[in-house]
């Protein structure tokens, strides 16, 4: 849909873009990947045979629900089970059912700012999981821990799945974990998904499969722009360009020139000078080996109790305690 003027933008779109672009070191919020053709594209990368992370959350919950029941249940009267970002809840529904079936004493609080997502979130589980005490919360993560805290007596379980921590450049996810650690109590714990270090050559093509659908997916951010800032990015002009470096566990993706030109983007009133090969930084995935985890745990005053790997141990959730 085309945005004829400023007035009728989403102002978060407009400001990170003309924020993210002027800047000297040009970039986009990963998060600008998601309207409805993002959407759509996102959900075949997916199902790519090369985009392993898909399945490796589900065998973990599948093969671990029950020790993972023990762990946040041992010696306790009961828990508060808090997701952040727990989107269609698909995963998590095999821990929450595994829960319920063994009768533990528990709440679910699911948190997100999309008020519509979470009552889409919780329409489904009370038709999957009748007997589940479920209690949305429709706050920034922070203020939603701040806000259970006031009243709480149970210890709190803070579930950050899908390997959402690797969205985050290394110091944004410490200040993240450190965010968390210190709104829990002693004894509270975090369960948080780490996509690990493997073959560079796995985790590459998971960026850049050879069917394309991931070039389409970056690409599809300047189509986006083009429709609703009123921009003229010729896409013939720019490359789709993911790399890894299996020293740091950094993936990036960027977006880059191929000649020197300049963009319009005439619903903000903002103009855009490329020179040759000169990149949008567009997205970052971190992995992680155990020392990081072991660090960013210690840093955060966090004890790690247990590695859970899915079968071939590209993927753990990682249970820590305060």
């Amino acid at each position: 849909m085309t945005t004829n003027t400023t007035e009728k933008l989403s102002f978060s779109v407009a400001d990170a873009v003309k924020e993210g672009l002027t800047q000297k070191e040009k970039s986009l919020p990963s998060w600008l990947f998601y309207d409805a053709e993002g959407d759509r594209l996102f959900q075949e990368i997916m199902n790519m045979p090369e985009y392993y992370l898909t399945n490796c959350e589900y065998d973990i919950f599948q093969k671990h629900e029950d020790d993972i029941l023990s762990i946040i249940s041992a010696d306790v009267a009961g828990f508060n089970l808090i997701e952040f970002g727990a989107g269609d809840g698909m995963k998590t529904e095999i821990l929450l059912k595994h829960f319920v079936k063994q009768n533990a004493t528990f709440n679910y609080k699911p948190v997100d700012i999309s008020e519509n997502v979470l009552n889409l979130l919780q329409e489904r589980m009370q038709k999957s999981i009748p007997d589940l005490d479920i209690e949305p919360i429709n706050k920034e993560y922070f203020s939603a821990l701040d806000a259970l805290n006031e009243a709480r007596k149970n210890p709190m379980v803070v579930l950050f799945m899908g390997g959402n921590i690797g969205n985050f450049e290394i110091q944004d996810a410490q200040s993240f974990v450190n965010q968390i650690a210190n709104k829990l109590r002693t004894g509270d714990r975090i369960i948080m998904g780490f996509d690990m270090k493997k073959d560079p050559e796995m985790i590459l093509s998971a960026y850049n499969d050879k069917q394309g659908i991931t070039r389409q997916f970056n690409m599809n951010l300047l189509t986006r722009l083009n429709h609703e800032l009123e921009a003229d990015f010729d896409l013939e002009q720019f490359k789709h360009y993911p790399c890894y470096d299996p020293q740091t566990g950094t993936t990036k993706s960027f977006l880059i020139s191929q000649k020197k030109q300049t963009v319009e983007l005439k619903a903000i009133d903002t103009t855009i000078h490329f020179k040759a090969w000169e990149h949008i930084h567009v997205e970052i995935s971190q992995k992680f080996d155990e020392d990081m985890i072991e660090n960013m745990a210690t840093a955060a005053g966090l004890v790690v109790e247990k590695y859970f790997y899915d079968e071939k141990e590209y993927f753990a959730d990682v249970v820590m305690r305060k």
